[in-house]
């Protein structure tokens, strides 16, 4: 799957599903390369709004990003449910900070909805589709939109 279209049509793909505020969104499971309970994250200056801070992941350090924020909801308020996702964003290791995982499900790309135009450009550079799940409307997350390139150098 390229991250600027939706998946193929005969790809049997998995996803993660995870919700953020009353929001559902998935990543491509092969993206993913753990889940984790929350860990208080040490803030660092001049970072932007979403950057949580940096937590220590077995020696190296992980930059977690919330994802609430950046998608422009209200920030995150980690309860003991809250976990970090850690995905491969490129060649960065990335920590992403959601409500609660919930579910994983395989699907072919001809399942997915575009984006509607009627979305900011803001918004559809970050979800490239929409999957409808037992009644349930799940955004892909573009995970390379999560970091602008300016700021993956400076991370």
């Amino acid at each position: 799957m390229t991250e600027s279209s939706l998946p193929g049509t005969n790809d049997n793909r998995e996803f993660v599903a995870f919700r953020v505020g009353s929001q559902e969104f998935c990543v491509d499971i092969m993206c993913v390369r753990e889940i984790r309970g929350w860990t208080a994250a040490t803030p660092l200056p001049h970072t932007p709004d979403y950057v949580r801070g940096v937590i220590n992941l077995r020696g190296a350090v992980l930059p977690i990003v919330d994802l609430a924020s950046r998608f422009g909801l209200p920030e995150t308020e980690p309860t003991p449910r809250s976990v970090i996702i850690v995905v491969q964003i490129s060649k960065q290791v990335v920590g992403l900070l959601v409500d609660a995982v919930s579910d994983i499900f395989t699907t072919t790309g001809a399942s997915w909805q575009p984006t509607p135009e009627i979305a900011s450009d803001n918004v559809k550079s970050m979800v490239g589709g929409i999957y409808a799940l037992d009644g349930r409307m799940i955004s892909l997350v573009l995970l390379n939109s999560i970091i602008p390139t300016a700021e993956k150098v400076a991370a």
